[in-house]
């Protein structure tokens, strides 16, 4: 892709300051997107991003955005709004990406109703409302693009909870393309496997763990973020016009 094939839109990544969220932003940012950085706690990580992106000649503002709370949504657009027209006069925003989401959850037997809660509020309710409250700011043509996980049709019950917010998320995406259909806006999730970010740092670190990381995908390695974001940047694109509703295999071809 062409560094000017997002010129002239405008992306919210949420939880943009590290792992695939900061590899979606730089790569957004590098097409030509103004990018507004999404990030829960981390503002120096955040910044960090956003000097990554000016520096490869883009544009970007960090965005405080944490999730899981009653009116996150709308703290974040109201933020949002508050610098868009620093960098574009006219506001809105033409590609959202709901990626910010706990990764982790635990087993059925010691799963807590309040970590069932919190697990649903960051990862299913907030983008809910993300895309309720930014529907009258995306213009037509946008994308919703909803960074899911393999999880959500493979097997793994020590985190079901987490798998089962990533199918709420995939179902999601469904409805809201057949609804926004009519404006041009397509709407499509990315389910990643396996991917060598700080999260799964301790995971990966132990040689035996990486080894099976990667045997289980078919491309035989551990998935990088950047992998992810490729994929992200073509569907940000117009080259993905004719391509929503869908849930997009990212997992190297795992388990096939």
């Amino acid at each position: 892709m062409g560094a000017d094939r997002l010129q002239g839109k405008t992306a919210l990544v949420t939880g943009g300051s590290r792992g695939i969220g900061r590899a979606i932003a730089r790569r957004l940012g590098r097409d030509g997107a103004t990018v507004a950085v999404g990030y829960a706690r981390d503002a120096v990580a955040a910044e960090e991003v956003v000097a990554g992106i000016r520096a490869d000649g883009g544009r970007a503002f960090a965005l405080p955005a944490a999730l899981g709370r009653h009116g996150d949504a709308v703290a974040l657009w109201e933020a949002f709004d508050a610098r868009i027209g620093e960098y574009a006069p006219a506001g809105g925003v033409d590609i959202i990406v709901n990626n910010a989401g706990i990764g982790r959850s635990s087993d059925l037997a010691g799963l807590t109703e309040e970590e069932f809660d919190e697990v649903f509020a960051v990862n299913v309710r907030a983008p809910f409302f993300i895309v309720k409250h930014g529907l009258e700011r995306l213009r037509d043509g946008g994308r919703i693009i909803n960074i899911s996980s393999g999880l959500a049709r493979l097997a793994m019950p020590e985190i079901m909870a987490y798998g089962a917010t990533k199918g709420a998320l995939d179902t999601f995406s469904l409805n809201l393309a057949q609804q926004l259909g009519p404006r041009g806006i397509t709407v499509n999730s990315v389910a990643p496997g396996i991917i060598d970010t700080d999260l799964n740092a301790e995971f990966l670190g132990d040689p035996e763990a990486r080894a099976w990381a990667a045997s289980v995908a078919a491309l035989g390695r551990v998935g990088a973020p950047e992998d992810i974001a490729d994929i992200v940047a073509f569907i940000a694109s117009d080259d993905a016009r004719w391509m929503t509703g869908r849930v997009v295999d990212a997992t190297g071809g795992s388990r096939l």
